[in-house]
């Protein structure tokens, strides 16, 4: 039975899209969760209210995943709130799509360090605990295109792929500590940020898919929420893909 039942859970941009998906689930499978945004504080506020009529299933703070110091002072709130960390989601990213040619220093920097960067800074920061535990349970989003590249994303499909070495890498380094570190690639997801996606390149994604829809978010929080489960035990430094057949 897949259940996360008295876990503690950070998910990292936690208030939209798959980080919302996620964040639900894992609370509706029993886990408490840790999340943080950057602006997303009303996002934030409703989710809390949502869930801590009871008691204190969710909380947030607002943190820059880019900023290693946030990152250790966010673990450690959460070390001191609920006493432990067992599953990290790292969810939060961005794109600032343009081509090669056009591209600009700041584009590629900041995609780089919310990613690419941020994906390490909180792998970094929960690792302690982590290993002195001998359990954990680490999942970082990729995406599709951090495998295959993607035209206008030099900057993302980078930032992606680097995700998936980092994931591979930190799976080697912490395994022999019980320490579980795999990588989910969305395909397109009909998120707030793909709802906004002109009609014509939503089309053309769909198109792409084996299966012709777009996914959802609850689609990629399933896969999560399974990677970070005792059913799970036994997987580590995978990538799997949840894109309808997009890839293929």
């Amino acid at each position: 039975m897949l259940t996360l039942e008295g876990k503690v859970a950070i998910v990292t941009g936690g208030t939209r899209g798959i980080g919302k998906a996620i964040v639900k689930t894992f609370v509706n499978l029993g886990a408490k969760v840790a999340l943080n945004y950057r602006k997303s504080s009303k996002e934030a506020e409703e989710l809390m209210n949502q869930y801590n009529k009871d008691e204190k299933k969710i909380i947030a703070f607002q943190a820059d995943v880019a900023n290693f110091n946030q990152a250790q002072e966010f673990v450690k709130k959460v070390i001191d709130e609920w006493g432990k960390v067992d599953i990290l989601v790292t969810n939060a990213g961005i794109n600032w799509d343009g081509v090669i040619w056009k591209m600009t220093e700041e584009q590629w920097d900041r995609v780089i360090e919310v990613d690419l960067k941020g994906t390490f800074n909180y792998i970094r920061a929960v690792a302690p605990y982590m290993r002195e535990k001998k359990y954990g349970r680490i999942i970082t989003i990729t995406s599709i295109n951090g495998l295959r590249g993607k035209f206008g994303q030099t900057n993302y499909s980078a930032a992606k792929g680097g995700v998936i070495g980092l994931t591979k890498a930190a799976a080697k380094d912490l395994g022999k500590y019980g320490i579980t570190v795999n990588s989910v690639a969305p395909g397109f997801i009909l998120t707030e940020m793909g709802e906004s996606m002109p009609e014509e390149f939503k089309q053309l994604a769909i198109n792409e898919s084996a299966l012709k829809k777009a996914g959802k978010p609850e689609d990629v929080a399933n896969l999560v929420s399974f990677l970070a489960s005792d059913l799970a035990g036994h997987i580590t430094g995978e990538v799997i893909k949840v894109d309808g057949g997009q890839y293929i």
